[in-house]
């Protein structure tokens, strides 16, 4: 029977991108604008690009998927307030890369107001700019610095008349992220199946491993699954470690042998409509836990299922965090890893040396995704809509201090969460964690 992928979700509409583009502009002052722009093409080599991605901010505003677009925003404007400069209709260029979408369809396919060919942006945005005091952009581009100060330049006549014209600019990308940070329920559709997506992979990559296989060649069914399930891309640089490599925390050489004995950590997650998924799970080569790395691996699962107990609204980060901390200090004290007292090796971050990194990330259109950690000084707290990743580990170097049955062994269990209005919801909850639950799907493998 021929194999068939997992259903693809709804997609989300044009008029939630409406909806987002008139959020934003209601947060603005009178006689404002926001310009912001598509990525472009990235040449890998000779005649050869990487694969296009689309910038998140200009993808979470406007949908479109296109390089070398601009998205203008003119609140208040009568004649229409979201205008998109895009590539032109080329039959030449398309024969060679593929049909190009052109202004007219994007009115009709993207709901934005007006639409116009990138050859006349320099003619029609001084024009749209007319009457709009500050411009809203990304201050850390700056091919767009270099195209608002020409336009200042341009309108600089008016300006001297005493007409309203640019004269200041600020930052659009707070207002952005603030917004990212909260997921609709069209969002959090992608993101479920992401993490579907996400989790099958996981699931192949504990059923075809096995002693002598290279990191590579797991990491190849990782991807196998993502793409087949319309994932055409990773959401990150996968990370296959085998043995010792599992205490690199971000290694992505993924190119040793997997070694009879050793425990493999895999970090990775398929893209799906540009939304991400983020999944780490660590398991034996052999499909057996030996004792020592049981004795780790419990300690991890432990504080990793209390953490994403904890999320719910009106907890934060910092929290989980801390109840992370008190947990594996106290695993690591019970193996003989850290001296007691508890109290004392959380107050002098003894732990430190084990567990190197913060428990979560926001997760999103990006994996490390936006949005603040802290409001006027403070841990922000968790509101529905919001998503995050519990991923505490244990990474313990191979030293003479330490006793020789733990040495080398790197673990991390992950999950991807979301917060609900009355808890949470695990969304890469297909992936088992269990010591008995990932033996007996290994057995099946």
């Amino acid at each position: 029977m021929p194999r068939t992928a997992l259903p693809r979700p709804a997609a989300i509409s044009s008029d939630e991108y409406r909806v987002r583009r008139q959020a934003l502009m209601a947060a603005l002052p009178t006689h404002s604008a926001v310009l912001i722009s598509a990525a472009s093409l990235v040449t890998r080599n000779r005649d050869s690009e990487y694969a296009f991605r689309q910038d998140s901010d200009f993808h979470y505003l406007s949908g479109f998927p296109e390089p070398d677009a601009l998205l203008v925003l003119l609140p208040g404007r009568d004649a229409g307030e979201a205008v998109l400069f895009c590539q032109e209709k080329d039959p030449s260029q398309e024969v060679w890369t593929g049909i190009r979408i052109g202004a007219e369809a994007a009115v009709t396919g993207y709901g934005v107001d007006e639409a116009y060919e990138n050859d006349t942006r320099d003619t029609l945005l001084p024009e749209l700019l007319e009457g709009r005091e500050t411009l809203f952009l990304p201050l850390d581009n700056g091919e767009m610095l270099a195209l608002v100060e020409s336009l200042r330049a341009e309108l600089a006549p008016q300006a001297r008349r005493g007409e309203r014209t640019p004269r200041a600019f600020a930052d659009i990308v707070p207002l952005i992220h603030a917004q990212r940070l909260i997921k609709s329920e069209a969002e959090l559709g992608l993101m479920r199946h992401a993490a579907r997506i996400s989790a099958q992979a996981h699931r192949r990559a504990m059923q075809n491993v096995g002693p002598g296989l290279f990191e590579y060649q797991l990491q190849a069914e990782l991807e196998h699954e993502f793409v087949w399930h319309g994932a055409r891309e990773p959401a990150y640089a996968t990370i296959v470690g085998g043995g010792e490599n599992a205490c690199v925390l971000h290694y992505i050489e993924n190119s040793a042998a997997l070694r009879d004995g050793d425990l493999v950590l895999i970090d990775a997650g398929g893209e799906f409509e540009l939304y991400a998924g983020d999944i780490t799970r660590t398991f034996p080569v052999n499909g057996r836990f030996t004792p020592a790395q049981r004795e780790l691996y419990e300690v991890v699962l432990k504080a990793q299922c209390r953490a994403v107990a904890a999320v719910a609204p009106g907890t934060t980060l910092s929290a989980i965090h801390d109840g992370v901390v008190h947990d594996l200090t106290a695993g690591l004290i019970r193996l003989g890893l850290l001296e007691s007292p508890l109290e004392a090796r959380i107050d002098d971050h003894g732990y430190r040396r084990f567990f190197l990194h913060a428990t979560s990330h926001w997760l999103g259109l990006d994996v490390h995704d936006v949005g603040t950690y802290r409001l006027d000084g403070e841990p922000r707290v968790l509101t529905p809509g919001m998503v995050l990743t519990v991923e505490p580990g244990l990474y313990i170097p191979d030293a003479e201090d330490v006793p020789e049955a733990y040495r080398g062994i790197g673990i991390r269990i992950e999950d991807d969460v979301a917060v609900t209005a009355i808890g949470h919801e695990v969304l890469t909850a297909d992936v088992p964690k269990e010591v008995t639950e990932i033996e007996a799907l290994m057995r099946k493998g």
